[in-house]
């Protein structure tokens, strides 16, 4: 007598290598960098190739993995569970990437607001370094200009991609749409403007000083902080970019939109961390050196 078929809210994977191939990409990644930095196992400092191996494998694993998950959404095995359980695990990664950022903060924090203490050193070149945030002859950036425009922009998109979310909860499919492709644009035009940015502070080495003591301090803990933010933004981008791809396809519904809430997630964290950076780096600790 056949068995019935047991049934459960649980989906089981099939086996997948994913796991292994990204586990193998990363570790030539990681031998790829010390080969291209130092030189390793006879080959040159400055030989790339290794490097770039490791990273296209670990894209690889990326996409692949990745598309196995969308057509478990689109076959139905992601049950309210398994949504629960997607749910946690994007919550528990921005949870990491605040962590991440915590880092760039804290150190940003440590030379801004204690700068005084290391002035009781008796090394003359730690008094004059830390003597005043940021050092003195090094030239901030004015936050009402550039900064500002791009404030407005992230505040801008994060206001379009919950239009996009609640046009989608309400089968609005065209609002979702236009929501997604403005969202898009405007991401796009806040990687356009930090890139000029960061080009004007290189053409007039702002944060280059020779002069001042320890000037390289705020130009690496800006770089950093604001760097890393930027990349985060590239990354979204992507992340919204394939969910207008499957907006276009039909592969959303009022009920089964994870894919596009966790980029929705993902995007106001970007938001919310910019926000800081703006109020924290860009204009409370500017000092009076801004030009």
């Amino acid at each position: 007598m056949a068995q019935d078929a047991v049934k459960h809210d649980y989906h089981l994977v099939n086996p997948s290598p994913w796991p292994l191939v990204g586990s193998i990409s990363a570790v030539i990644l990681a031998i790829g960098l010390v080969i291209d930095m130092k030189g390793l196992f006879g080959l040159p400092k400055g030989t790339w190739w290794v490097l770039a191996l490791g990273l296209g494998g670990i894209l690889y694993t990326m996409l692949g993995w990745w598309l196995e998950v969308i057509r478990e959404a689109n076959h139905g095995d992601h049950t309210p569970v398994v949504s629960i359980g997607l749910r946690y695990g994007m919550i528990l990664f921005i949870a990491s990437e605040v962590m991440f950022f915590v880092a760039w903060f804290w150190i940003f924090f440590e030379m801004a607001l204690f700068h005084n203490v290391r002035t009781f050193s008796g090394i003359e070149e730690v008094r004059a370094a830390w003597g005043t945030w940021p050092p003195k002859g090094v030239e901030t950036l004015d936050p009402w200009h550039f900064p500002l425009i791009n404030t407005l922009t992230l505040l801008t998109s994060g206001t379009t991609v919950t239009w996009a979310h609640h046009a989608l909860q309400v089968g609005d499919r065209k609002g979702l749409k236009i929501g997604l492709i403005l969202t898009i644009l405007l991401g796009m035009m806040f990687t356009g403007i930090q890139a000029y940015e960061y080009s004007e502070i290189i053409g007039e080495k702002l944060f280059f000083n020779e002069a001042a003591a320890n000037g390289g301090l705020y130009g690496s803990s800006f770089f950093m902080a604001t760097g890393f933010h930027g990349f985060h933004v590239l990354i979204g981008t992507i992340f919204l970019i394939v969910c207008l791809i499957r907006a276009l396809a039909g592969q959303f519904t009022p009920k089964q939109h994870f894919g596009f809430e966790a980029a929705a997630w993902y995007w106001h964290f970007v938001d919310v961390v910019w926000l800081f950076l703006f109020a924290f780096i860009y204009v409370i600790f500017r000092g009076a050196g801004g030009g």
